[in-house]
């Protein structure tokens, strides 16, 4: 399964994802954002499961307040 997100990036981000699409063959920039997010989303739980324990909770603490005025 697979999800679509939309976003608007600046024209200098986009230049820049353009430019790392061609240098390393992939065909598209959209394809290039699949896997910079594809690298950045461990690092970055990498870097939250190292936390103290306390600041972990006030992150889930967030996301399940957020979750909660989706509903």
């Amino acid at each position: 399964m697979s999800r679509k997100i939309q976003i608007e990036i600046p024209d200098e981000l986009f230049a820049q994802l353009m430019r790392v699409a061609e240098s390393l063959g992939i065909s598209n920039p959209e394809e290039a954002a699949t896997v910079g997010l594809a690298e950045w989303v461990p690092r970055r739980k990498s870097d939250l499961d190292d936390r103290d324990p306390n600041e972990k909770y006030e992150v889930n603490e967030a996301l399940d307040e957020l979750l909660e005025k989706k509903k």
